[in-house]
């Protein structure tokens, strides 16, 4: 069931005069993963097709995905008004394909298959607060406040449904980290970058992976704090069976900052090195 509805968002308090171009082109791209949440979900139905139960939780859960990406796509239509979110949405779902037919998870376990899940929501409630906190335009920060909200209820759905599986299946910490380790990392493959370059970049601009991940991460990286990173840290503990409290979660954050800092940096030097990567075709 829904918390909130796209036409309950304070659309009129839209102000373009606090508009953060570094900030539009990660919204549109947003946009198109989000919307994708239809083919997560058949593809999460088939892994786990004799359990009704979860099957009813992706529904209601690719429910509000596909309203996470209507919204963004709608405030990113008033922030760029020459751009068209059905259209890019359209190409990016002839593009990006996700095995809808599956009838098995690709992480090896219905165990693991629900921790990357959990590894996903953690990153989009950090991901959601960061950006609500770094803008100044009203209507989208209400937007990130409510899908922030939304993803860190999506965590505990998809934590309580692993914790049943993990009593039957019995995956090893080790298992289980490497599970979320793998799933962290799958963070700057095509799927974020193939929706920057459908969102953002002219449909005769042939997509390359290298610059579109790097106009994406070297925008996205800059506006998260310490702080959302130790939050996040605590969730990513949480999923693994750890403490999400405590001195080694404090080590374990910091050093993902140090990452993120370092990467920052040097997805902006590529930015600075290849000019389409940086010229958008948006109005912002």
């Amino acid at each position: 069931m829904k918390h909130w509805r796209v036409e309950q968002v304070g659309w009129d308090r839209f102000d373009p005069s606090k508009l953060d171009p570094e900030i539009v082109p990660l919204v549109k791209a947003a946009a198109m993963v989000e919307r994708n949440g239809d083919d997560y979900a058949l593809y999460l139905k088939g892994v786990f097709r004799d359990d009704p139960d979860f099957q009813q939780a992706a529904e209601n859960w690719a429910v509000e995905e596909v309203q996470h990406g209507d919204a963004l796509g709608k405030w990113g239509e008033l922030a760029d008004p020459g751009w068209r979110y059905a259209e890019a949405f359209e190409r990016y779902r002839a593009g990006y394909k996700i095995d809808v037919n599956a009838d098995a998870s690709i992480r090896g376990s219905r165990t693991g298959e629900l921790i990357a899940r959990c590894m996903v929501e953690t990153g989009t409630s950090s991901y959601y607060t960061a950006l609500g906190e770094a803008t100044q335009e009203p209507v989208l920060k209400e937007i990130c406040r409510l899908i922030a909200a939304d993803e860190y209820r999506h965590f505990k759905l998809f934590y309580d449904h692993m914790k049943r599986y993990l009593a039957r299946e019995d995956l090893s910490f080790l298992q289980r980290l490497r599970v979320a380790a793998g799933r962290i990392g799958e963070s700057e493959d095509d799927e974020l970058a193939f929706a920057f370059h459908c969102a953002n970049e002219d449909p005769g601009l042939p997509y390359s992976h290298d610059r579109c991940i790097a106009g994406y991460m070297g925008r996205a990286m800059g506006f998260y704090r310490y702080r959302h990173i130790e939050r996040g840290m605590g969730m990513v503990f949480k999923a693994v069976g750890l403490e999400p409290r405590g001195r080694m979660s404090d080590l374990a954050a910091r050093g993902a900052w140090r990452l993120l800092c370092w990467r920052r940096d040097r997805y902006r030097d590529a930015l600075r090195r290849d000019p389409a990567a940086v010229e958008l075709k948006q109005a912002a």
